[in-house]
């Protein structure tokens, strides 16, 4: 007599999740390639060929100070020490609070050159400070 076994008769209990994975990645991919091209409208600003209109503001004085290769200080086209610069600058900061500078240091200066002048700057609170570059 043949015996059988409730293994050949049962049902099975899991899912094979195989082929909805391989739905799910193509889906996946044909999303992925065809979202960029439903968005076509990038919005920019071109350039025009009309030069910015004028305005009558009159331009901001610019003072410049210049440190040469010695680590003499120039302000101006004047040369000034370290206390006269100071003196300068809380003269020209009490006429106009809103003093500009540009500092130009030469190729050959001595970096505590530079920071003897921005730390003249710093203490006197002159914020619109550029340095000039070559």
């Amino acid at each position: 007599m043949k015996k059988t076994s409730k293994r050949g008769h049962s049902t099975m209990s899991e899912l094979n999740i195989t082929p909805l994975l391989d739905l799910v990645f193509v889906l996946l991919v044909i999303f992925i390639i065809t979202t960029p091209q439903l968005e076509n409208n990038l919005e920019m600003t071109l350039p025009s060929g009309k030069p910015p209109p004028q305005t009558n503001l009159p331009k901001p004085k610019v003072n410049n100070i210049l440190v040469d290769d010695t680590g003499q200080v120039f302000l101006n086209d004047a040369a000034y020490t370290k206390a006269g610069l100071k003196e300068q600058l809380s003269r020209m900061k009490a006429a106009d609070p809103d003093l500009a500078v540009v500092v130009n240091g030469s190729d050959e200066v001595a970096y505590q050159g530079m920071v003897t002048v921005l730390d003249v700057l710093q203490q006197l609170d002159i914020t619109k400070v550029a340095l000039a570059t070559h």
